[in-house]
């Protein structure tokens, strides 16, 4: 009897922490969008009592009473997921995607650098949890799987407390390690294509060691993901901890934070309010562009693929800053009703250490997780132009 029963626990141990689940890119686009098309509503509400004498006010309105449609899994393809930075911009989007494949998924952040905003259409759903927590300090929960992406992203973020982002990337990854050690879950680390450094090979492959400044002002976030990374596989070898490492190239799409800093929430920011845009140096660096769905199509696979090396995820197309600022200029002025946008390009002073040159080689993402991008730039900087549109019309900014 015994036997059987240990070969029913190993049975529900595998089928339960499997790769048996839906492919991500089976999820409806429509749906996706829907959900950052349309994060909350302005209603006109009329206060009547004495204090603001009949004055009408706009109040953000969410409807917590209706949740997008989500798929219904069996108790054997249903996880339980972790996902920290999950209120961030690409942490969202994670979210979203996991949701709709009918998991579980607890989301951690300290709302540094994510919004409510951006998770709020789940508040309340039985599958989902929200925790306001820094994966600076320890967490114990129950999972099947942990996406760790916390940590900000930005150099006007992370360059904004540099000590802070050095406990992030090897604190808060040692915690995430030491809880997937502890219950055998799954772990998955968003790593960057900032551990390449400046890079002396183009395009950059997983077998390139990088060329970082130790202590230039982008080394806490540069070395704090390298560290995280050494962390990663010494997990792995010391004490089996099944880790997945992802090196994210440059990734934009609705959710961006208006003050981060980045070249394409500048850049579009600036063109939508005919301001002009700045480039730091003489604009011939050059840089690649992914679409954040992208991105996440990619994630998922990697995370349920038996590959544990690092995996370059980015899209290979190449622009130089000047380039890309000009064509943000055109695509604002073909999306705007009046055809016209008054922005010019200007030239600001480089800054220190910014790499000259980034593409990422995502030959191997193709082979091993048959993943490649699907969006172009041209498409991916359309929806989000239209994104920062409805932004600026619903603040009134």
């Amino acid at each position: 009897m015994e036997e059987i029963n240990i070969s029913v626990r190993h049975d529900l141990t595998r089928r339960y922490s499997s790769d048996n689940q839906q492919d991500a890119e089976t999820i409806p686009l429509a749906a996706l969008k829907a959900l950052y098309a349309k994060d909350a509503e302005t209603v006109e509400i009329t206060k009547t009592n004495s204090e603001n004498n009949g004055i009408t006010e706009s109040l953000l309105a969410i409807d917590s009473g209706r949740y997008p449609n989500v798929r219904r899994l069996s108790p054997f393809a249903k996880k339980r997921i972790l996902v920290t930075g999950g209120a961030g911009f690409v942490g969202s989007h994670l979210v979203d995607r996991l949701m709709l494949m009918g998991h579980d998924v607890i989301c951690v952040d300290n709302f540094f650098t994510g919004q409510k905003a951006n998770i709020v259409h789940w508040m309340g759903h039985p599958n989902f949890e929200l925790i306001r927590h820094d994966v600076v300090d320890s967490l114990l929960v129950e999972v099947d799987q942990i996406y760790h992406l916390a940590c900000p992203a930005s150099p006007v973020h992370y360059q904004s407390n540099p000590v802070k982002t050095l406990k992030t990337g090897f604190f808060g990854t040692y915690n995430m390690l030491g809880l997937a050690k502890r219950v055998k879950a799954r772990i998955l680390i968003a790593s960057t294509s900032e551990i390449y450094g400046d890079p002396e090979e183009h395009p950059q492959k997983e077998t390139y060691w990088g060329n970082v400044n130790p202590i230039g002002p982008r080394a806490c976030y540069d070395e704090g993901k390298r560290v995280a990374e050494t962390l990663a596989y010494s997990y792995e070898k010391q004490d089996g901890v099944d880790v997945r490492v992802a090196r994210i190239f440059n990734t934009f799409g609705p959710r961006m934070n208006w003050n981060d800093g980045r070249v394409v929430s500048n850049f579009i920011l600036q063109a939508l309010k005919d301001e002009n845009l700045t480039i730091y140096g003489d604009g011939q660096s050059t840089r690649s562009f992914q679409f954040v769905l992208d991105l996440i199509d990619g994630l998922i696979k990697l995370m349920n693929s038996d590959y544990s090396g690092p995996v370059n995820l980015g899209n290979s197309e190449e622009y130089t800053v000047k380039d890309f600022a000009e064509k943000i200029i055109k695509l604002v002025k073909e999306q705007r009703e009046d055809q016209k946008c008054t922005s010019e390009i200007i030239m600001l002073p480089g800054l220190e250490d910014d790499p000259h040159r980034r593409r990422p080689d995502t030959s191997l993402a193709k082979k091993e997780l048959g993943w490649q991008p699907k969006w172009s730039v041209e498409d991916g900087l359309k929806e989000t132009i239209g994104y920062f549109q409805r932004q600026i019309k619903f603040f009134g900014v």
